[in-house]
């Protein structure tokens, strides 16, 4: 059974994301330590205790959809009031509103124990979060007074919609229409599908933001509007009225997160009210719905690298108790009888630590893309612009390498267990398959390469890539001045790991701003995982030196040192690979014709 791994988990907050600098210099008010850790402990108490032990149940059961109506599993419903109860949804919220106000960094800290405990739990919340900081930022004062504090608290709950059966990555082809009714709102037509939680019995109201076209809008993403469109109207002293026309026609069958309702939404079928039409009200301007939408995204996009860490923390978890317990053969040095535990054996020793070297340099590296996003908010001027646009760098290596890291090291779970692992009864099986949606949804993770090579590289003219990647150098500097025999030969690999992304750095720097767009794409996805290497060695390296006499610190560096001499060398490969990557498929077309 998943246990949160708080000490870790704050460790890292603290000690390699920088929480504690901004806590000690005082960027976040009155907030202290004790009152993080405390936090934090009470966050990984709901998770193991309440949210975890129904997440096989959720799994099993899963959502079920009955005359549009959709009930969640057994227990389930109860979970979330418990949870809401507790303050949970408005961690970060704004306080004028009933949020707390506190940093992200409690928030994906926290948002990881949700998900470790339960994807298919985590997901829906995560959706409610960024409806909130999109309302916030764009909606009018009058819906924020109707909306905001009930979706900040959780009584209501949020949803994205924007894909289409024709429009999935590619917004331009959407087809969802607004017509205004001549009072200030809108009635919404259209199908929208893939929408997380879209119906469900948590709440007595979903609040829905929906992407949709004017009637005179301008073709593509620059004819965009977002609109909210609530489940039950709103009276103006707050109590709900009759049902808006809009309905769930669908729940998909999915290889994973099955206790989560993936809808496919209708809008204005006529079902609901006199005239046909979803009513709505629009979010910030007309046709500039897609900006106001990517708040939405980019809060999401690192919820879901939380995801990946999430699901490898608990993939990790289970398969190292299950190494400890399971007898085959006789490790090398084995002096017990019988059959020694698994664990003892090379390879599986060699699986687990680099589960556990991926996942710790996955949550490392999704906490320093909030870390950035809370000094950008406390921050002013020239500062404030250098730590959004190094959230903005972060932001999809957190995505899309968690992610990955999530499916990688889920699947050497149940390479663990072996035969057992293929057992749906171990519940490592469970985790790959919930782990599978991650580099999908919320932007594909081939997007999020391309986000990072065509639109972050050239932040600031380079700077904001070069900054961030003198960072490892003095992780590795600090190594190899440690004379740390712990450490023997880490900063050497290190070393050569940022030679290889400064490399390709370059060359994709060069590639974007010369024009030449296929050299450019062809290497995204390879440079994405060089970064996401690299990032993990040397973070890695910064929480071995961070507290040297600290009873963890040996395991720290032994975990340093192994990501160092087995992980890091790929970065050689991946560098060649992001730097030719064109010529090898010059000939794709050929070859799959």
């Amino acid at each position: 059974m998943y246990r949160a791994p708080v000490e870790e988990i704050a460790f890292t907050l603290k000690s390699v994301a920088g929480m504690r600098k901004a806590l000690e210099a005082g960027r976040f008010g009155d907030l202290g330590e004790d009152l993080v850790d405390a936090i934090l402990a009470e966050a990984g108490r709901f998770a193991s205790d309440e949210i975890a032990p129904l997440n096989e149940i959720g799994d099993s059961h899963g959502a079920v959809l009955e005359d549009g109506a959709v009930t969640t599993p057994p227990g389930w419903k109860e979970m979330y009031q418990n949870w809401i109860a507790g303050g949970w949804n408005g961690l970060t919220g704004p306080e004028a509103y009933g949020g707390q106000g506190l940093p992200m960094l409690l928030s994906v800290a926290a948002l990881e124990m949700w998900n470790s405990g339960s994807l298919a739990f985590g997901v829906g919340p995560t959706l409610t979060m960024g409806a909130v900081e999109a309302v916030d930022k764009h909606a009018s004062d009058d819906l924020k007074a109707k909306y905001l504090e009930k979706l900040v608290t959780g009584e209501w709950m949020g949803t994205m919609n924007l894909t289409e059966p024709q429009a999935g990555s590619d917004l331009n082809a959407l087809k969802a229409r607004a017509e205004p009714v001549g009072d200030g709102s809108y009635r919404i037509f259209g199908q929208k599908i893939f929408i997380t939680y879209g119906e469900h019995d948590f709440t007595d109201n979903i609040i829905h933001l929906v992407l949709a076209r004017l009637p005179d809008a301008p073709a593509g993403t620059r004819g965009i509007s977002l609109f909210l469109v609530p489940k039950f109207f709103v009276a103006d002293d707050g109590t709900l009225g009759g049902r808006n026309d809009v309905i769930c026609a669908g729940l998909e069958h999915k290889l994973g997160i099955h206790a989560s309702p993936t809808c496919t939404m209708i809008y204005g079928d006529g079902k609901y009210g006199e005239t046909p039409g979803a009513i709505g009200w629009l979010v910030g301007e007309e046709n500039k719905g897609l900006a106001c939408m990517f708040t939405m995204m980019n809060n999401a996009r690192l919820a879901v690298g939380m995801q990946g860490v999430a699901v490898a923390e608990a993939a990790y978890q289970k398969a190292l108790a299950y190494a400890k317990e399971r007898t085959q053969g006789r490790a090398p040095g084995y002096t017990g009888e019988g059959m020694s535990p698994i664990i003892g054996h090379p390879d599986v020793a060699r699986m687990l630590m680099t589960m556990k070297a991926l996942t710790q340099g996955a949550r490392a590296i999704c906490y320093s893309c909030a870390e950035a996003l809370d000094m950008a908010r406390v921050s002013d001027g020239d500062e404030a612009r250098a730590w959004s646009e190094r959230a903005s760098l972060i932001t999809p290596i957190a995505k899309a390498f968690a992610t990955d890291i999530g499916m990688e090291v889920a699947s050497l779970g149940v390479q663990v267990h072996g035969g057992m692992g293929f057992i749906e009864e171990t519940g490592a099986a469970r985790l790959l398959r919930d782990a599978r949606i991650a580099p999908i949804y919320e932007g594909t993770n081939g997007i999020q390469a391309i986000d990072l090579v065509m639109r972050k590289l050239p932040l600031s003219g380079g700077a904001i890539v070069a900054a961030f990647i003198a960072d490892f150098k003095a992780d590795a500097e600090a190594a190899r001045a440690s004379n740390s025999p712990a450490l023997d030969g880490v900063a050497d690999h290190l070393d050569q790991a940022i030679a290889d992304l400064e490399a390709a750095t370059a060359y994709l720097q060069a590639a974007t701003s010369e024009g030449r767009q296929t050299d450019a794409l062809s290497g995204a996805t390879p440079y994405l995982r060089l970064f996401g290497l690299t990032a993990t060695t040397a973070m890695l390296v910064r929480g071995a030196l961070a507290d040297p006499d600290a009873p963890e610190a040996a395991g720290r560096a032994a975990l340093a040192r192994f990501a160092a001499t087995n992980l890091a060398p790929e970065t050689s490969g991946l560098a060649a690979s992001a730097t030719a990557g064109a010529d090898s498929l010059a000939d794709a077309s050929a070859a799959l014709a």
